[in-house]
């Protein structure tokens, strides 16, 4: 499903993402300069990341690639799709959560790496807990590596709002599936049309909500916990968040968790950053 959210129309960050990269991959090479090892965390199906591959091996001749996504199948599928299309990529695919990645990326020895973390995950956490990420991923890095994070822009909220409530509702049966997966784990007995998908834009907090709300008042038993949640009308369950951040915020964000900025693109309309970083001092 998630999938599926990257192609709607809606969803702004997957198309401007990859359009920063189809217009600057070249040059964000360039700032790396040596040959490098490509990890990529979360890397799912890897289709923006073919322009980073693509690049490199434009200026090198061959390239090791990394990718780290729990996802075993995904990963399993989206490799030997690479190493088929690319003759000159060696995919060594590390299936595991992100403290597996770091754990390897600790071990592993070899020429300098270029981590790639896009998508904008690290909205994904809570900001303090992005500093706290950052500082374990400078720690797993050695001297000459370099971070390039996708990190989505604060914008006006029509839009932002739009793109996690898609007229299709695609979103919606995304964020319903934490219901459905409850009733089939834990024996629960969610009706999931007596919920309703609600995204909200808290300005203060600087992040988009997602939100499941009761149309009616209504208890829930949950066998295997022996439990019964009880709802009021209009009551929600806050299933998610995604966190923007303006140019400062980002600014603020690397320096805090130990990194130096090199480099910045945006697209033309800056909803969107990709952020060359490297670590402050050697770890």
């Amino acid at each position: 499903m998630f999938e599926q959210i990257c192609d709607l129309p809606e969803y702004y960050p997957t198309r401007t993402e990859r359009a920063i990269l189809e217009e600057h991959a070249d040059k964000l090479v360039a700032h790396v300069g040596h040959p490098v090892d490509l990890v990529e965390l979360g890397s799912g199906s890897a289709s923006k990341t073919r322009l980073v591959v693509e690049a490199l091996l434009r200026r090198h001749g061959q390239l090791r690639f990394i990718p780290v996504d729990i996802s075993r199948s995904i990963l399993e599928e989206s490799s030997l799709a690479l190493v088929e299309d690319y003759s000159d990529l060696e995919v060594l695919a590390v299936a595991g959560e992100y403290h597996d990645g770091l754990d390897f990326l600790k071990g592993e020895s070899g020429p300098p790496r270029l981590i790639l973390w896009l998508g904008s995950n690290v909205g994904n956490f809570v900001r303090a807990d992005a500093i706290h990420f950052l500082q374990r991923l400078r720690g797993a890095m050695r001297p000459g590596d370099q971070l390039l994070a996708g990190i989505d822009l604060r914008k006006d909220p029509a839009t932002l709002l739009a793109a996690y409530d898609d007229a299709a509702g695609v979103t919606a049966a995304f964020n319903k599936n934490i219901l459905r997966r409850i009733n089939h784990e834990l024996g629960g007995h969610f009706e999931l049309d007596h919920f309703r998908h609600e995204a909200r834009w808290n300005e203060t907090e600087g992040r988009i909500e997602m939100h499941l709300v009761s149309v009616a008042a209504q208890s829930v038993l949950i066998d295997d916990l022996d439990l019964i949640v009880t709802f009021d009308d209009g009551e929600s369950i806050h299933t998610e968040n995604s966190y923007k951040y303006s140019l400062h915020e980002i600014e603020t964000l690397a320096a805090a968790a130990g990194f130096a900025a090199d480099s910045q693109w945006f697209d033309e309309a800056h909803r969107f950053s990709v952020n060359l970083w490297q670590p402050e001092t050697a770890c």
